[in-house]
């Protein structure tokens, strides 16, 4: 990444509108290094799903800039859950290119090929939360993937980071760990049509015990996560890009 590149991250991550709790935050998300490997870019329309209480949005908002907008997708039960958040977030119109969205997973509606990039960050072990309790209805994960894969451009990426569960987990740890085996998403996310094109591990930590609940008060934002970029290729047929790995 040029000077020019990296200067223009800087200028994302200490832009005088992030709020001071985002910032506490950054240490341990390493934001300028998400940003960099996915190359957001001025003018791009981003799709942030199940964007929680905003972090990321923020960000992606900053570095699309007045010429590109962001749709931040939460489901019912989410919104609820970070209200407080988003009414900070979203105060005074703070945020005038972001546009947010309300929506059950499997009713998620974008209009198709209009998006650059999409992201599903810390976010895709929720496809099998299954609580007892409450308004989080059953997500189809075929369903959800295709629904985010109509929305993006031929090219267009998707980017999704979380928390490692140990090799071979079954999905069930989503719920139970709120953590997924990085090898079940890869092989549901090329089954829906995406190419995987890189794979960073900037945010790999090999201190985390992948057997303990993410919210584990002695890891709870130190988790060990993977950084997964796809494609959605250019042709109706598939294509195969060469996996290149970031150390």
């Amino acid at each position: 990444m040029g000077s020019s590149a990296d200067g223009h991250i800087i200028a994302i991550i200490d832009h005088p509108q992030r709020p001071e709790f985002d910032r506490k935050r950054d240490e341990n998300r390493h934001p300028d290094e998400v940003l960099g490997f996915y190359d957001v870019r001025p003018g791009m329309t981003i799709l942030d799903v199940f964007s929680g209480g905003g972090y990321y949005t923020e960000l992606f908002s900053i570095a699309v800039g007045k010429s590109g907008k962001v749709i931040a997708h939460n489901n019912q039960a989410y919104t609820h859950y970070v209200k407080k958040t988003l009414a900070k977030r979203y105060t005074d119109d703070r945020l005038q290119n972001v546009t947010p969205v309300i929506q059950e997973a499997n009713q998620l509606d974008v209009a198709a090929n209009s998006v650059d990039m999409a992201f599903l960050i810390l976010a895709y072990h929720d496809i099998y939360y299954n609580p007892k309790k409450g308004n989080w209805p059953k997500i189809d994960h075929d369903e959800f993937l295709a629904r985010i894969y109509k929305a993006l451009k031929p090219g267009g990426i998707l980017g999704i980071i979380d928390h490692n569960a140990l090799p071979g987990s079954p999905n069930t740890t989503g719920h139970s760990l709120h953590r997924i085996d990085v090898d079940l998403v890869i092989k549901q996310v090329r089954n829906s049509g995406f190419v995987l094109k890189e794979r960073a591990y900037f945010l790999e930590n090999d201190s985390d015990d992948l057997a303990k609940h993410m919210y584990a008060p002695e890891i709870r934002g130190k988790t060990s996560r993977f950084v997964l970029k796809f494609i959605k290729p250019l042709k109706l047929e598939q294509q195969y890009v060469e996996e290149r790995t970031i150390p």
